[in-house]
């Protein structure tokens, strides 16, 4: 099923991902009544991650925000995994996003910015979400960044 979300998904140049696989013993996505919380999405493409590192050491700013991007569409298609339809999001509640630092870098806002720019992007107002960015030491598989989603969907 595509709608409009998936519309402007393809509109802006990119194409909804299959689920990324869990690495763990986690599901993508879980649903409890009106919301679905993703797991931390990593930024895989074709189930690889495209890159490893620390931001502000072997990562730029501005890839790690590229990254976060990724982890964002990757957590969308984790939602449709269990909502079915991307249209049925009423809103995202919240984000929070890890990103791997290196000891003296203090950009985590600017890099989860990837996420939340893209979420905007794509839902408008229904993207708008509280959020966290916080620097850790290390992430799974060496990822730059990993982020989560809370969204609300309308009811049944």
């Amino acid at each position: 099923m595509s709608g409009a979300v998936e519309a402007r998904i393809a509109e802006l140049g990119l194409t909804l991902p299959e689920v990324v696989p869990p690495i763990a013993a986690y599901q993508p996505a879980v649903r409890s009544g009106a919301y679905v919380y993703t797991s931390g999405q990593l930024p895989m493409v074709n189930g690889k991650l495209p890159t490893t590192g620390k931001v502000g050491a072997e990562v730029t700013p501005e890839e790690a925000k590229e990254l976060a991007a990724r982890c964002a569409l990757n957590a969308l298609a984790a939602v449709k995994s269990v909502a079915g339809d991307l249209d049925r999001i009423k809103r995202v509640v919240k984000v929070v996003g890890f990103v791997a630092s290196a000891p003296d870098f203090t950009g985590q806002p600017g890099v989860i910015n990837g996420a939340s720019e893209l979420l905007g992007e794509i839902l408008g107002d229904k993207g708008v979400h509280a959020r966290s960015a916080v620097g850790v030491t290390v992430l799974p598989l060496d990822a730059p960044v990993e982020v989560e989603v809370q969204v609300e969907l309308i009811e049944d």
